[in-house]
């Protein structure tokens, strides 16, 4: 006899089948639209309103030998949110912009290689969690977007701080997910308005490690204007992830697996580029339920007349980042357009 609640809902999962997967007939032009609707909805995108976009650069000078400019923007009336910008200090022309997106840590600064607590350091070195610096040596413009309840914008010297404002965001209709997707919407927003003679959105990327992983894979599925997106250990099953193995509240989309699994979701980023990194030894984002999930994405992006549009990248590793062999195929795939 069972009496635990979380075995029950294990066992309810496994016996699940999304409502919105697809079934191989249906247009794919109208599934997507289906999915698109019916997401804006989950994540509700549907409580938020355009805005005043205060925009103000607070810093500028110097980090690494790029030109370094820190700028914050209101993306909701009363809300504003913490970037900073890395470029090259010999930049000639425009770049294209790689749009990063920290997982789980102490805040933005980890992605600029620039420690500011305590064991940062290691943070930084030990999983290629300096994104800004490895894409300014791609060739991109650099982008760090603090979110929600991290660094900045809600974090604490110990870490993030996601189960209250999750909860809170639930009680109204939306979601801690939601809301870090419409910052990354309104950032954009903000680059093209005020940097549009220093970067350009062709050949753009948008990625991110864990929840920043999370939050690029949801972010992918409703913007459109990047080229590439590279979630790295975030894209699974929801069964062997978030179900199975305990996870932050800001994971958490309530009824969505009702309508998808997160493979599902795929058809709505195809034919964007899409680079899945997971780590072979991941012990939350397990490789099975990964590679499952790439199976669907696959299909999709098969269906969407774009087999070679995505990719999986698995690391010798557990839960970080693989920056040397996620890149080349990033900007593999970004050479194909």
């Amino acid at each position: 006899m069972n009496t635990q609640p979380h075995v029950h809902h294990v066992a309810l999962a496994e016996a699940l089948t999304p409502a919105l997967r697809w079934d191989g007939e249906t247009p794919i032009d109208a599934h997507r639209k289906a999915c698109t609707e019916k997401l804006t909805a989950l994540l509700g995108l549907d409580t938020f309103a355009p805005c005043d976009p205060i925009f103000e650069i607070t810093y500028e000078g110097e980090l690494h030998g790029h030109r370094h400019i820190h700028f914050t923007l209101q993306t909701e009336e009363g809300y504003f949110t913490h970037c900073d910008l890395l470029l090259p200090k010999t930049q000639t022309g425009k770049l294209p912009l790689c749009a990063t997106l920290q997982g789980h840590s102490k805040g933005a600064h980890i992605s600029l290689g620039m420690p500011k607590y305590p064991g940062d350091e290691n943070t930084i070195s030990g999983g290629d969690r300096d994104f800004c610096i490895r894409a300014v040596a791609e060739g991109f413009a650099a982008l760090a977007i603090e979110q929600r309840a991290f660094g900045q914008c809600g974090g604490t010297e110990q870490g993030p701080a996601c189960i209250r404002p999750a909860m809170e965001a639930l009680l109204m209709g939306r979601t801690l997910i939601g809301e870090r997707v419409w910052d990354v919407m309104r950032v954009v927003d903000a680059i093209e308005a005020h940097f549009g003679d220093l970067i350009t959105m062709k050949g753009s990327v948008l990625m991110g490690n864990s929840g920043g992983g999370t939050a690029t894979y949801y972010t992918a599925c409703l913007e459109h204007r990047f080229d590439g997106f590279m979630p790295s250990c975030a894209v699974c099953t929801y069964r062997d992830s978030i179900i199975a193995i305990h996870h932050c509240t800001c994971n958490y989309v309530p009824g969505i697996a009702r309508s998808f699994d997160m493979g599902d979701l795929a058809v709505m980023i195809a034919p964007k580029k899409l680079v899945v990194v997971c780590g072979k030894d991941d012990d939350i984002f397990p490789l099975h339920g990964v590679q499952e999930t790439f199976g669907i994405i696959e299909t999709l992006y098969k269906a969407s007349d774009a087999p070679d549009g995505c990719a999986l990248v698995v690391g010798d590793g557990g839960h970080r980042f693989y920056a040397d062999d996620a890149w080349p195929v990033m900007k593999g795939l970004l050479a194909k357009r």
